[in-house]
């Protein structure tokens, strides 16, 4: 089965599209989305309106709409259309005011925009991404100490997705240091990582995942080899062990699932 879904709002859509995310992910079927954020006028409001209703002719399968939209105009708008509709925030907002006992006081862009009450946490943010880019892939060993977090693993096993994610979501500087071929033949731990051991934290993959991640990048190399993606993987597993140093197979897991796992792990909160 296949549906067409949109996620509508009148900022990012952010948070749209990750909730509307989460509840398809419990259904077995096929999604074909579309994201539109900043719906803020009448006229884009019925371009899209419009853009439901032909799919639905079409088709004859309605389309599944979420949507965060402040203005009742607009969302009235959206709601006129052939689409099955759900205001994502406004089902959820209803009980809580009921529990509070306090009225919403709705302002566009407050989730995910800039206001002075979040401005430091954004600076303290984009001062983590800038950070975290520095201390990719161990460009520089320098100011290891100021890390919150340190990635060690064998190349394309994830650290850099999962560092510049834990820097853009949560604000964590985070630095990762890989362990390449050449060091396969007497892999120790690097003297500047042993003062830092408990914001160390190992990935390891498997060894079949690893060779077709590498295949994409050097097709039938040495590099990409399934023997060589053993011995790597076995030799830093095993230097996890030696030093204790926690570790995650990231095989089966998204880089979302990576970095919370991270924090958990090493004690971190969202910045």
């Amino acid at each position: 089965m296949e549906r067409t879904v949109f996620y509508i709002s009148d900022g990012t859509a952010i948070t749209a599209e990750v909730l509307g995310h989460a509840v398809m992910s419990q259904f077995p079927v096929i999604v074909n989305s579309f994201t539109l954020p900043f719906v803020e006028s009448i006229e884009r409001a019925n371009e899209i309106r419009l853009r439901i209703d032909a799919i639905y002719l079409e088709s004859g399968v309605r389309p599944l709409v979420f949507y965060s939209i402040l203005s009742p105009e607009i969302r009235d708008i959206i709601k006129q259309s052939s689409g099955f509709c759900q205001d994502i925030v406004q089902s959820l907002v209803a009980p809580l005011q009921h529990e509070l006992g306090i009225a919403p006081s709705p302002e566009a862009h407050r989730t995910h925009g800039l206001t002075p009450s979040n401005l430091s946490k954004y600076d303290a943010r984009i001062a983590a991404i800038d950070y975290t880019l520095a201390h990719d892939d161990g460009i520089s060993m320098r100011n290891l100490d100021q890390a919150q977090a340190i990635l060690l693993g064998v190349s394309r096993c994830g650290k850099t997705p999962t560092s510049l994610y834990l820097a853009m979501q949560f604000g964590i500087r985070a630095a990762n240091y890989p362990f390449t071929s050449d060091d396969m033949d007497n892999l120790v731990l690097p003297p500047v990582l042993k003062p830092l051991q408990n914001r160390l934290f190992g990935l390891t993959i498997d060894p079949e995942r690893l060779s077709a991640i590498r295949q994409e990048r050097m097709e039938n190399s040495r590099y990409a080899s399934i023997r060589q993606c053993r011995m790597e993987l076995a030799e830093v597993e095993a230097l996890y062990r030696k030093h204790n140093i926690q570790y995650l197979n990231t095989t089966n897991h998204s880089v979302e699932e990576i970095a919370v796992k991270l924090m958990e792990v090493l004690g971190l909160r969202r910045q």
